[in-house]
């Protein structure tokens, strides 16, 4: 098979390489990102808090305090353009000692040497009129009026779709396994399943991205990437309403604490723990943790329901030593480009990403002119739950699929799952679809829903059958064979 040919070729279709696609797709440029996972948003960019930070955390100076402020004002322009959900709630950080008082103001002066906007420290009555449920020991905290939530999923498949209709090609299940230099320029990049010419290689692999980054390093030059993982529970959304803020711990003598939050689904999500393990892989919860989750949360919150949780999940950060982002082109590889250790808070200054790594690209392609014409936003599927009667009815009266609940929980219907599946880079698994529509993600994780989901995905896709439809992708097929020849269930 002869090589095929890109001007660029992305590595990781995460938060972070989306945006990255995203960009250069304004540029008359060749792209593919290639993704080792059956599809976008499969990394850390699922696993999260969701939180668009404001910035006040980050040493100031680093690259990681500059992109955080800058991604968190593009955010909510950014998602209206692209339609994903995002709330500018803004965050509390809880002091919960006077004795800790210093440690609240060292963050407020971070913040504003940040540049991060409208800081300031409230007092013990304020606090308890913008969160009742605070801890009764709460004694004052640091308000963020610029931090928000976002739908993380959506985010990154919005980003995804937006890059693919202005022409970025994607390329799933193929993990990249070699690079090596062109005689001519260039890079060569082997898949598992082809090789790829490239004049630029931008490595936003995650967790992996020291993986990909030492293929072409000096040794002198080495990196090393250490998963950070977050436990996590997500409480039901009949609890909406307890937490109005994301609510942050300050670090004190009784540890840094875990944050609680509402999501823009109207879940609350409490969490993550931060572990240092070895495995990349390795996004189970334990007892352990989950422990230690119920215990922290109690330091700022007082009686948190976790009696409502409908889920616990972990993620990976792509932690390194030096905790700022590495971003540039990598010395003797020329035409390399590290967005590597994009840990917290990297989905928040995912737009900024974005727009520093494609200048950084731009340049090495010896800045190719703009498309004359380039879209901007992208169709995004109606949400049921959110539309009046009259303008579901409407909408039931051009689409009778619209009218036809699968999921109870979210009240998704068949209509949405359609469009998800038809969709540029349209779901082709349970999780895809999930992160599509939010079919599963309610009370009862998919334990309702989930035939209906199947029949409906292979019934969509050409020569797919129940039997190959996957949770995830290749290896975690849902069915092993038929009770009865196919040709007797469709005449019964």
């Amino acid at each position: 098979m002869p090589d095929i040919r890109y001007d660029v070729v992305v590595v990781g279709a995460g938060v972070s390489g989306c945006s990255i696609a995203r960009e250069l797709s304004r540029l008359r440029a060749t792209v593919c990102v290639v993704e080792r996972e059956e599809d976008v948003c499969c990394g850390t960019s699922k696993a999260n808090s969701a939180i668009v930070h404001a910035g006040f955390d980050a040493q100031t100076g680093s690259l990681m305090a500059r992109l955080n402020v800058q991604g968190s004002r593009l955010m909510p322009s950014l998602c209206e353009e692209i339609g994903v959900d995002y709330k500018p709630i803004g965050s509390l950080v809880v002091c919960t000692s006077d004795d800790d008082r210093p440690g609240l103001q060292a963050l407020l002066s971070r913040g504003v040497a940040n540049g991060v906007e409208g800081l300031r420290i409230v007092e013990r009555d304020e606090l308890l009129e913008m969160e009742p449920n605070v801890s009764d020991e709460a004694v004052a905290a640091l308000w963020a009026p610029t931090a928000g939530i976002v739908n993380p999923f959506q985010l990154t498949i919005a980003l995804a779709e937006n890059a693919n209709i202005n022409g970025v090609d994607f390329l799933f299940n193929e993990k990249v396994v070699g690079l090596s230099r062109l005689e001519d320029g260039g890079w060569r990049v082997r898949t598992d399943k082809r090789d790829i010419r490239a004049r630029v290689v931008v490595n936003a692999a995650g967790v992996h991205a020291d993986e990909i980054h030492n293929l072409v390093a000096a040794k002198d030059d080495q990196l090393v990437i250490t998963p950070r993982r977050g436990q996590y529970y997500v409480l039901d959304t009949s609890v909406d309403g307890y937490v109005q803020h994301t609510v942050f711990s300050l670090p004190s003598k009784l540890g840094k604490g875990v944050l609680v939050t509402p999501t823009t689904a109207g879940n609350i999500l409490v969490g993550p723990t931060a572990e240092d393990i070895d495995d990349k892989e390795g996004v189970d919860t334990t007892l352990e943790g989950t422990g230690e989750v119920r215990r922290k949360c109690a330091i700022t919150m007082k009686d948190v329901p976790l009696s409502y949780s409908i889920r616990t999940f972990s993620g990976l950060r792509a932690h390194q030593p030096g905790h700022d982002f590495i971003i540039g082109e990598v010395t003797g590889a020329p035409g390399f480009v590290d967005c590597a250790a994009i840990e917290s808070p990297g989905l928040s200054a995912a737009p900024a990403i974005g727009l520093m790594v494609a200048d950084i690209v731009r340049g090495l392609l010896v800045f190719p002119e703009h498309k004359a014409y380039w879209q901007a936003t992208r169709a995004r599927i109606p949400d049921v739950e959110h539309l009046s009667a009259e303008e579901w009815a409407r909408l039931i009266e051009k689409r009778p699929d619209y009218g036809r609940v699968v999921c109870r929980c979210r009240h998704v219907t068949e209509g949405q799952i359609v469009d998800a599946i038809r969709a540029p880079l349209g779901a082709r698994s349970l999780d895809a679809v999930k992160r599509r529509t939010e079919a599963g993600m309610g009370r009862c994780q998919a334990g309702f829903c989930s035939p209906k989901v199947m029949e409906i995905i292979a019934r969509e896709i050409d020569g797919l059958q129940m039997e190959d439809v996957t949770k995830m992708g290749p290896g975690s097929e849902l069915c092993f064979g038929r009770t009865r020849p196919a040709h007797e269930e469709d005449g019964r």
